[in-house]
């Protein structure tokens, strides 16, 4: 493992324990390239958040936020064309997209992502909601797809299904950290149903009003994490583990909510190390049926759900 690599690996393994430990699954050198990709995206958001691995650091105002983000756009256009890149976030970005042939647009997607929180986007309905959840996770699924050697359309879309189930959870359990900072991803619909507008959200008398709120986005997200398990059918095996312990972590925050209310509002979910422990056990015998008997059955439409914006038929951007 090269400095590149190690830089990666202590990314991931200091921004996020939840993946982290999911990442352990895969093999070598899929593992690998998870955290190449990783690393490149919380530095994505780091930057434009002034976080370090996804703690605040320092408040950034718009327009340094316009810039930073003209940066990271410049420099992942520069990756793709080729230019040496000093950078070692830029390095490992590089080396990820060259190695699993990932279109640029995709990548792309994920700033946009990041532009709709600089020009501070306001989400009317749950479609919107969606449509952000995909800029900033469901297109993280669509790549780590194509890092564990997908390509065809029907599992990516199961990919990006998880990403929404993903954002859609974190949603539901930061929204008073959020609101804190003038930020709202919950459909302004909604609120308005519950007569909260977004400075009443992290007031503790709206707490059983946004427990409401957290529980029915929780709802939403269920028939995404459950399109996520079939496409892990299509997964190699460590593969498949991996994302279901992923896929069953993040769920069980949102069960979480659900079942502690208001107290979840007012303390953020976690779930314990031993719990992980037995969700990824349980997400190993997920794995083995889905990629044993789960193949030989018919693969179940994706009715109803949100659908993601189609970079597939592009070629990769030479490298």
């Amino acid at each position: 493992m090269d400095a590149v690599s190690r830089q990666s690996q202590q990314s991931i393994e200091q921004g996020s324990r939840s993946f982290a430990a999911a990442a352990r699954l895969f093999d070598a050198q899929t593992r690998d390239s998870a955290s190449l990709l990783y690393a490149w995206c919380r530095h994505c958001d780091d930057v434009i958040d002034g976080q370090v691995l996804g703690f605040a650091a320092e408040t950034i105002e718009a327009q340094t936020a316009r810039e930073r983000l003209a940066r990271l756009r410049h420099m992942t256009d520069a990756a793709y064309q080729g230019e040496t890149v000093e950078d070692p976030v830029f390095q490992a970005f590089q080396r990820v997209v060259q190695r699993h042939h990932i279109p640029r647009q995709y990548p792309l997607d994920l700033l946009e992502g990041f532009r709709m929180d600089v020009e501070q986007t306001r989400y009317e309905s749950l479609q919107d909601t969606l449509r952000y959840s995909y800029h900033v996770a469901g297109v993280v699924g669509v790549m780590m797809a194509l890092v564990m050697g997908v390509r065809d359309r029907p599992t990516l879309d199961r990919a990006c299904d998880l990403g929404l189930g993903f954002q859609l959870t974190n949603i539901a359990r930061d929204v008073r950290e959020d609101a804190l900072i003038g930020r709202c991803y919950l459909p302004a619909a909604w609120c308005r149903e519950e007569g909260l507008a977004l400075e009443d959200l992290a007031h503790p008398d709206a707490a059983d009003a946004v427990s409401r709120l957290t529980a029915r986005l929780v709802e939403e997200a269920e028939p995404y994490y459950a399109s996520a398990m079939i496409g892990i059918r299509q997964l190699p095996f460590r593969s498949a583990w991996a994302i279901a312990a992923a896929r069953n972590v993040y769920r069980e925050i949102g069960m979480q909510l659900k079942r502690e209310g208001r107290q979840a509002v007012r303390q953020r979910a976690v779930t314990t190390p031993a719990r992980k422990r037995v969700l990824a056990g349980y997400g190993g015998l997920q794995a083995l049926v889905a990629v044993s008997i789960g193949r030989m059955l018919p693969e179940p439409p994706r009715r109803g759900l949100w659908n993601r914006p189609s970079a597939d038929t592009a070629q990769p951007d030479s490298l």
